[in-house]
């Protein structure tokens, strides 16, 4: 492994202007695989913030008209099964990692609504870091293909 290609696994600039074709080749891959990896990334986070969503809105309409009205209680993601709400004050949440806490449906909300935040700013940061690596990427393209004309420049000129 070049010199050139540590410094860049370790997250220091290098100038692509002094790789090798192979080189820019590699970056380019290793480029492509981050942006796949971040962009995967960046739709789960937007799903989750999704569902959070959706949990304010069921909470919202947790009104005490609805307290007796039969409903369909969600099991899973596409399984309901038709109840009634006896108790519209509290709900039980799922706090992460298979936990369960009873709360307030004020607080339950204000929970939810927090990590909607959350989600929110770490999606900002990874929409700027994909527009980074994307930017990276049309460099390194940029700069591959002017690397490859001017090499098959100088084989025109030899043949001459």
């Amino acid at each position: 492994m070049s010199a050139q290609q540590q410094q860049q696994q370790q997250g220091q600039q290098v100038d692509v202007t002094s790789l090798s074709p192979s080189e820019l080749l590699e970056v380019r891959q290793q480029l492509n695989q981050e942006l796949e990896h971040l962009t995967a990334s960046y739709g789960q986070l937007r799903s989750v913030q999704s569902r959070f969503k959706a949990c304010v809105e069921a909470l919202k309409s947790f009104t005490p008209s609805r307290a007796s009205n039969p409903t369909l209680i969600p099991l899973t993601a596409s399984l309901y099964v038709p109840g009634k709400l006896k108790n519209i004050e509290n709900v039980i949440v799922d706090v992460g990692t298979g936990y369960y806490v009873e709360k307030s449906t004020a607080d339950a909300r204000k929970m939810y609504e927090e990590k909607i935040k959350y989600v929110g700013e770490n999606l900002e940061k990874l929409q700027g870091t994909i527009e980074k690596k994307q930017d990276n990427l049309r460099v390194v393209g940029d700069v591959l293909q002017m690397k490859t004309a001017q090499s098959s420049q100088g084989r025109r000129a030899q043949e001459a």
